[in-house]
């Protein structure tokens, strides 16, 4: 189970450098068009560019190693473009226009802590001491990077943005409902949505459309920046759950500074600094949480990408794949055992007070 939770560590970390990076090439697309078909061309981008790979796929005969969404999975995933495609964006954008963008800055980070309320108080995903001070240093760190001397004058525009923020909080949260199915499904279902519902939006605001040149650059970062993020972030809602992935999601906007020093040459300054040390803070009270109790696993019948663990030992048909890892339905008996565990898809079950 640990390697499992690593491999979502790192999963998450990736999805945050993933959508960090993006941020300072976007910076630089800002000046060149408006912010709705800017955002409207990264989700475009991103369902497009999982539309070809998924094509690809398909046409070269790479057997499918993860599990299809089912018909329990679309009002899932309907709430999810609504909420993160949809409602976030626009919120924002209403937002953006009366708020002075230092107070934005910091309302941002307040997405990370909106996510683990919901995932520990509506899911009730266990958030023990370390993990919450885990959080709370790198929501800190977040804030003392966007920090900018003041708040510039807080507008109402700041409720637009913290409903910004909610909504995505609501879509990290309803992603995680969907962790078991295949990410590149998922990711191309929301970008093929909601890429050209926000350009209709744009549109319908007097945005003008830009070049060829710069649209398809923008959906090159939308398909790299924001669809393998992403991709990561489903994937590490499989072995974390919502609560620990979105703290560690939270060191975004201190990768996306770090890379544009490294490749920008910005001023390294003592903001960046001293939010990477209390980020590193966070991600080490993270790394070294310790979560073992005696638990009990239902009996269940889910599909999802897997090998033969210890949660795994079940009988194959003629028609499942020999291989590993690979997807089918599969049967999880009445299990009770105990050994270090996390919010992933297969222990999401309820703590008592102890």
């Amino acid at each position: 189970m640990m390697d499992n939770r690593l491999h979502g560590i790192l999963l998450a970390l990736l999805s945050a450098a993933l959508f960090g990076a993006s941020t300072p090439f976007a910076k630089l697309l800002l000046g060149a068009m408006r912010p709705t078909t800017l955002a409207g061309l990264l989700y475009l981008g991103a369902g497009s560019g999982l539309a070809v790979a998924l094509a690809v796929r398909a046409l070269l005969g790479f057997r499918r190693a993860e599990a299809p969404l089912t018909a329990t999975d679309w009002p899932w995933l309907a709430g999810v473009i609504i909420a993160g495609g949809l409602v976030g964006p626009i919120l924002l954008m209403v937002g953006l226009q009366a708020t002075p963008a230092a107070s934005t800055a910091l309302l941002l980070n307040l997405e990370s802590l909106f996510t683990l309320l919901i995932a520990w108080l509506v899911f009730h995903e266990n958030v023990d001491r370390r993990v919450g001070l885990g959080a709370l240093a790198i929501l800190v760190g977040a804030v003392v990077l966007s920090w900018q001397g003041d708040f510039g004058g807080l507008q109402p525009g700041a409720l637009a943005v913290a409903g910004a923020c909610l909504a995505w909080a609501i879509d990290n949260n309803l992603t995680r409902k969907l962790a078991a199915a295949d990410p590149m499904m998922i990711v191309m279902v929301k970008g093929a949505v909601a890429g050209p519902v926000t350009l209709a939006i744009a549109a319908a605001v007097g945005e003008p459309f830009p070049t060829p040149g710069l649209a398809v650059a923008a959906c090159v970062l939308g398909a790299i920046g924001y669809g393998g993020s992403l991709i990561g972030f489903v994937l590490a809602l499989r072995y974390l759950g919502a609560a620990r992935t979105g703290a560690y999601f939270a060191t975004a906007p201190f990768l996306g500074a770090a890379i544009a020093v490294a490749l920008l040459n910005e001023t390294l300054t003592p903001q960046l600094i001293v939010a990477g040390a209390l980020m590193l803070v966070g991600v080490y009270l993270h790394l070294t949480e310790r979560h073992d109790h005696a638990h009990v696993h239902s009996f269940m019948s889910h599909e999802h990408r897997h090998t033969h663990d210890d949660h795994h030992q079940h009988p194959h048909g003629l028609n499942d794949p020999p291989d590993e890892p690979h997807a089918h339905v599969h049967v999880h008996t009445r299990l009770e055992h105990t050994h270090p565990h996390y919010p992933d898809i297969h222990h999401r079950h309820r703590h008592g007070n102890g």
